[in-house]
């Protein structure tokens, strides 16, 4: 007797399949000297995200702490006078690499960050996600040359991230 539920037994497999990443894992970098990712970083380009909704001059202030780096994320937002900031902490996931973190802002909510790219020097730092919904593009300077975006741009690409959906930060802090 042929089973009546194979139809859907195998439509729902499918399905499972299909919405599988087509991504191959995502590569982070070799090594983060943590001591030299702290300080401040600015958000130049990045993925839209309902959190940053109305930011400009975005920025993120790390300071390494005993067992996590403080995560101090502010931004102006144009119908507030005062800037918009929150706190929360990164945990390393992979002690002696440091290049892939856990970032909670609420607990017990937890964020994949993942560093895959940065220059020797620690002026630009490329920031996803193994799904690819997430992408920062940071650099020391708030306004960094087109050339050097551009270069940090494609390596996002080279990684599987839609570029075209990055938007660039405005960074005019005056207002």
């Amino acid at each position: 007797m042929k089973n009546k539920f194979a139809p859907l037994i195998i439509t729902a497999i499918s399905l499972l399949f299909s919405c599988a990443s087509n991504h191959p894992p995502l590569e982070t970098v070799a090594y983060v000297d943590l001591e030299k990712y702290t300080g401040v970083w600015y958000d130049v380009a990045s993925f839209p995200q309902r959190f940053q909704k109305g930011c400009h001059c975005t920025s993120a202030t790390y300071t390494l702490k005993e067992d996590y780096l403080e995560v101090f994320n502010q931004c102006k937002k144009i119908d507030k006078e005062q800037p918009s900031s929150v706190t929360g902490k990164a945990f390393v996931k992979n002690p002696g690499v440091n290049s892939q973190l856990s970032v909670q802002f609420f607990w017990p909510f937890r964020g994949k960050y993942w560093i895959i790219g940065l220059d020797e020097d620690y002026q630009f730092a490329v920031v996803g996600e193994p799904s690819r919904k997430y992408l920062w593009i940071l650099s020391r300077q708030a306004q960094p040359s087109e050339q050097d975006l551009q270069k940090w741009i494609q390596v996002a690409a080279d990684k599987g991230f839609q570029v075209e959906n990055l938007v660039r930060t405005v960074h005019d802090c005056e207002k």
